[in-house]
């Protein structure tokens, strides 16, 4: 979208769409959409092998299966989210009846980063068009090809007057901010989302804002350590832990702590030959000097496997002996670098993760129920795994989102439905007894007041 005036004509078109999209016309275009990606499947693989170096199977598991899980379970679920919802009324409401209709807000603008270019674009733009949207969507330009690609699909797809692809780099995306668009949704650093929130301010325009930050794992004493590590590593090679819920570090009672290394290592080694390159050279020198500075103050830094420097390939490492100086310690890794830490008493832990911001996702791995509520309830995070990591993501039924640094608002089914939408209150007047006090206050009137006053 090179031309910001295609805002003005999607923004035109919104009274239009109130009237003319609705269920039918809603399914239809999500129906376009899932048509569009299977079509191009080989090519989207191509485009995610270009710009990440990713395996054409994790694309499918990892961007393609996502997308089109979020799609069926939309487009079943639509109808009846799409119905307006009664309230039962308040005793000072008797006569009334109330309902909240879902509305579309109108025009939103979905920001996307470079980790998953094709779901974390196409996810949120299936909530707003379900929601009655009209969207532009501005892919990362650090995976040129993926973004072509996307606008390409959805040109073919969906008419020009729904969807538009704008393609450019952060000169776009300002541009992009200083339009008053009715919703943002932002996916990336909190450093830029509180740039997106700055910018959003200027028009009162609400903004959901997926970030991230250290999600940390609790290996408790009575975990299956073999369960645990097979998913602590698959969340590290996994995008090479470019991953936004993939788990940052690893608490793991003293007592285990050999027994999980050797686990870990076992899974590396099963689990690591398929990892895709890290996005860009700034990011890969960042993340070889996270390696070597914990290696300069002490750490104990174990690659698996060799890396390739020239393509932008690095190998998984495990590192122990984190000290708080490390810059592992306090910045989020977002790559295939994994702290393994012990700990005696969960309390250390816990009084760790609550000094620290608030987490996307926090992990667990433990048999004991008392351990995982008593961590759930004495932490904060966007969400809790238990046994398993990253698929807080994934689960259609729960909303997903952040809490503090790690985010706000909610995406994903009914609550991605909801954030694209305005909740409007209908109340209508039956036969409400209230005008029985309205002024004059005479004493007729005061007795009925203090009546209310004494029941209420």
């Amino acid at each position: 979208m090179q031309d910001m005036t295609d805002f003005a004509a999607l923004a035109a078109g919104t009274d239009h769409r109130r009237q003319s999209f609705g269920l039918t016309e809603r399914r239809a275009a999500l129906s376009a959409l899932e048509r569009a990606l299977r079509t191009n499947r080989s090519a989207i693989h191509d485009a995610l092998r270009a710009d990440l170096g990713r395996d054409a199977a994790e694309t499918d598991l990892v961007e393609l299966l996502p997308i089109l899980t979020e799609i069926s379970h939309t487009r079943s679920s639509l109808r009846r989210w799409m119905r307006p919802r009664r309230a039962a009324p308040t005793l000072a409401m008797l006569g009334t009846s109330a309902r909240l209709v879902p509305e579309a807000k109108g025009v939103v603008l979905i920001l996307a980063p470079w980790n998953f270019p094709l779901m974390l674009c196409l996810a949120p733009l299936v909530s707003a068009l379900a929601a009655g949207n009209a969207a532009v969507v501005k892919p990362s330009e650090l995976t040129p090809a993926t973004g072509a690609l996307l606008a390409r699909l959805v040109a073919e797809a969906l008419p020009a007057d729904l969807v538009r692809v704008a393609l450019g780099g952060v000169e776009v995306a300002q541009a992009l901010l200083e339009q008053p668009f009715d919703h943002i949704f932002f996916t990336g650093s909190p450093a830029v989302g509180r740039k997106v929130m700055q910018a959003a301010s200027r028009h009162l325009t609400p903004v959901t804002l997926e970030l991230g930050g250290k999600s940390p794992v609790i290996v408790g004493p009575d975990a299956d350590l073999a369960q645990a590590a097979r998913w602590i590593v698959w969340g590290k090679v996994m995008n090479a832990g470019q991953v936004c819920v993939g788990p940052d570090h690893v608490f793991v009672h003293s007592s285990r702590m050999a027994d999980l290394r050797a686990a870990l290592m076992a899974e590396f080694a099963r689990q690591g030959g398929d990892i895709p390159r890290i996005a860009n050279p700034r990011h890969h020198a960042r993340l070889v000097a996270l390696a070597q500075d914990a290696a300069d103050k002490g750490a104990v830094v174990t690659p698996f496997g060799p890396d390739d420097p020239a393509d932008l390939r690095l190998a998984p490492r495990l590192i122990e002996g984190q000290g708080a100086a490390m810059m592992v310690a306090t910045e989020e890794i977002f790559g295939p670098l994994l702290p393994l830490i012990p700990f005696d008493d969960v309390s250390q832990v816990i009084a760790r993760i609550t000094a620290a911001p608030k987490p996307l996702a926090l992990y667990i791995f433990a048999r004991d129920r008392g351990l995982v509520d008593l961590v759930t309830s004495r932490t904060s995070s966007g969400s809790v795994g238990v046994n398993l990591t990253v698929m807080t993501f994934s689960h259609g039924n729960l909303p997903f989102g952040g809490v503090g640094n790690s985010g706000m608002g909610a995406a994903h089914g009914l609550a991605g439905f909801e954030t694209f939408s305005h909740l409007k209150p209908v109340l209508r007047n039956w036969a409400s007894p209230l005008p029985l006090v309205f002024p004059p206050y005479g004493a007729r009137v005061r007795r009925l007041i203090g009546t209310m006053v004494r029941w209420l």
